[in-house]
């Protein structure tokens, strides 16, 4: 694999991990952040630190993001001193955030049309540990030969990259991607609640279907967090903006999602009353109290 450099912006509990992983890979990494203390371990370990999002564009083959939705992609490359305001043809915005997927292809054209700069929306689905493991699972959108390119880029922190299509296709399957454990975080909250008030033991109930066809990585993580009632991992707002990405999409291509407007607005009342909104907060609609299993 030819070394590049390669600039990082978005370096939180998903980018530090991944950013880890291209430097031990060997390409010589750039990076830039708001609040520049944050990132000094990186820094230390010889990442180079650029004062703006324009000058770690203007010193990369290709710049890599995961921030937290649209709003922060489109501020971190079209705001003052961005990425766009460094970029030059040729170079690639290789872009890991979950965003709206109109508005990321809507960002893609503009980037092209204002400096030549390419584009791949390549959201990652595999959560924090994946990062970690370097097991992230990869779909992304673009040109092929700019897929191509990600492609081996990401690889040292992507188990399997699948290009799905043009610009924003990677992250019209990342809404599919979250509108089905959606559902199923939603089911297995009903689940658990059920099992508990029949008398069994309902924090039992990952072990006693592993393997079987209600099995999945949702099962057995979200569902046996929603027992103890661990506090989740995810920021708050996360998978209710994912929901409202979906719906929109729902609307714009005249798709109907009834199941997922119904999971929408289970997230909307388990923020409105508890102020959480992770992916496995929609035990709290019923109970707050622990299914331990025995």
């Amino acid at each position: 694999m030819t070394k590049q450099k390669l600039g990082f912006i978005g370096l939180g509990a998903m980018g530090m991990p991944m950013a880890h992983h291209l430097m031990k890979a060997g390409h010589e990494l750039h990076v830039w952040a708001r609040k520049p203390q944050k990132i000094a371990p990186i820094v230390d370990d010889g990442a180079h630190l650029h004062h703006t999002a324009r000058d770690l564009t203007a010193a990369c083959d290709a710049v890599l993001l995961c921030v937290f939705d649209a709003a922060a992609v489109h501020e971190v490359v079209f705001g003052a001193d961005g990425v766009a305001a460094g970029a030059t043809a040729g170079t690639l915005l290789i872009d890991h955030s979950t965003t709206h997927p109109q508005k990321s292809r809507d960002m893609a054209e503009r980037l092209a049309d204002e400096t030549g700069m390419d584009w791949v929306d390549a959201p990652v689905s595999g959560g924090a540990r994946g990062a970690q493991a370097g097991s992230l699972i990869v779909m992304a959108g673009g040109s092929d030969a700019d897929a191509a390119r990600a492609r081996d880029i990401t690889a040292p922190y992507a188990k399997q990259f699948t290009h799905m299509g043009p610009v924003g296709a990677g992250q019209a399957s990342k809404v599919c991607n979250q509108i089905i454990i959606g559902a199923t975080v939603a089911v297995w909250a009903e689940a658990l609640n059920f099992a508990h008030n029949f008398g069994v033991d309902a924090g039992a109930l990952p072990d006693c279907l592993k393997g079987g066809w209600a099995d999945s990585a949702v099962a057995q993580d979200h569902a046996r967090r929603m027992a103890k009632l661990t506090p989740d991992t995810v920021g708050a707002g996360l998978m209710q903006k994912d929901m409202d990405a979906a719906l929109d999409m729902a609307r714009l291509t005249g798709s109907a999602m009834p199941v997922t407007a119904q999971v929408a607005e289970l997230y909307r009342l388990v923020t409105a009353r508890t102020g959480e909104s992770g992916q496995a907060s929609l035990i709290h609609l019923y109970t707050d109290q622990p299914f331990s299993a025995d």
